[in-house]
């Protein structure tokens, strides 16, 4: 075990109230690409706006159209150590909740409670209509897409249907940002897993939990805006720092 890992398992078993704030990386260690990165969707075809998701209709067949190819990918990934790390210290107590800006549900996956996720990106393994949030299950959508090219509307009040994700343009989930300022208020140590800390407001999360008086440790493969006020930083993998520092394979 690396000495960076000795020391966050003695930071852990100090603690009394853990969050988790996972990015995109502890993802890509699953097989899910990160959409920001050199070569990732978004740097070959632009993000699709909100506003222009309910203006078009043919920004919403666009949308569902890039749905169908990446929901295969998404729906092969599985947890891994570090998924499976976060969910042991939430199981035993540890820790109180994970605060995650990804979409891909892994963290329900690997045994957290929904309860104890705080989603600030949405999710991407269901749909609502934007009307009436009304839930669709993606394998009907998608079924119904194949059969008609046409972008999916509410059988209960005509609304439009997208995956219940936060796109750009669109505001961000009132009360997960409210859960995740109080549960970031509570910590006293927050463990940032996989995030550039680039996107804001949810990169101010980090800041807050060191203001209050919250260890900070921050485990990403780059450095991040954030790495010079954090008490310990490790630039390895994921999967195995947490695995290692919690005792899970």
């Amino acid at each position: 075990m690396s000495p960076e890992s000795v020391e966050l398992r003695r930071l852990i078993a100090q603690a009394e109230r853990i969050v988790f704030f996972t990015g995109a990386g502890i993802s890509t260690e699953s097989g899910i690409p990160d959409f920001r990165s050199p070569g990732g969707m978004w740097t070959k075809m632009a993000p699709i706006d909100f506003r222009d998701f309910m203006a078009s209709a043919e920004a919403r067949r666009e949308t569902w159209r890039r749905k169908r190819v990446t929901d295969q990918t998404m729906r092969a990934a599985e947890p891994n150590r570090g998924h499976r790390a976060v969910a042991r210290l939430i199981r035993e107590g540890r820790a109180s909740s994970v605060i995650t800006q990804n979409i891909d549900g892994l963290h329900q996956a690997s045994g957290v409670p929904e309860s104890h996720v705080i989603e600030l990106h949405g999710n991407s393994t269901y749909a609502t209509c934007l009307s009436c949030a009304k839930r669709y299950e993606i394998d009907d959508i998608l079924a119904a897409f194949e059969r008609t090219g046409e972008p999916p509307d509410c059988d209960a009040c005509g609304g439009h249907v997208k995956t219940a994700t936060i796109s750009f343009g669109q505001s961000m989930p009132v009360e997960a940002m409210r859960r995740a300022e109080a549960e970031t208020l509570a910590a006293d140590l927050f463990i940032v897993t996989g995030s550039s800390l680039v996107v804001y407001p949810a990169a101010g999360f980090p800041e807050i939990a060191k203001e209050n008086g919250a260890a900070l440790v921050i485990v990403n493969r780059d450095p991040t805006g954030l790495d010079r006020m954090a008490d310990l930083v490790i630039h390895e993998g994921i999967g195995d720092t947490l695995g290692d520092a919690v005792g899970v394979n």
